[in-house]
């Protein structure tokens, strides 16, 4: 009789870094956040910023929020979407 190969299931997954489910958690919230409170106070976008992520069950990191909530609040205001 032959040996029989062998056979990993895991192959695919393996291939990702540890944190990649929580970094598509933060890019959601950070594009979301980015399309609802831009323009708006650094200090409200960092808060919306702290309060999605933590629905979404990611710990928020301070430096990283802060990064973000300080380009986005430099963003000018998206036009008003009139499509009807």
């Amino acid at each position: 009789m032959e040996p029989l190969a062998s056979v990993s299931l895991a192959s695919g997954a393996s291939q990702r870094s540890p944190g990649w489910q929580m970094q598509l958690r933060v890019d959601y919230v950070v594009n979301k956040v980015m399309q609802t409170h831009r323009g708006q106070s650094e200090d409200a976008v960092k808060q919306a910023i702290q309060d999605q992520l933590r629905s979404v069950g990611v710990v928020p990191n301070g430096r990283q929020v802060a990064q973000y909530a300080a380009v986005i609040s430099q963003l000018p205001l998206l036009p008003p979407n009139n499509s009807r």
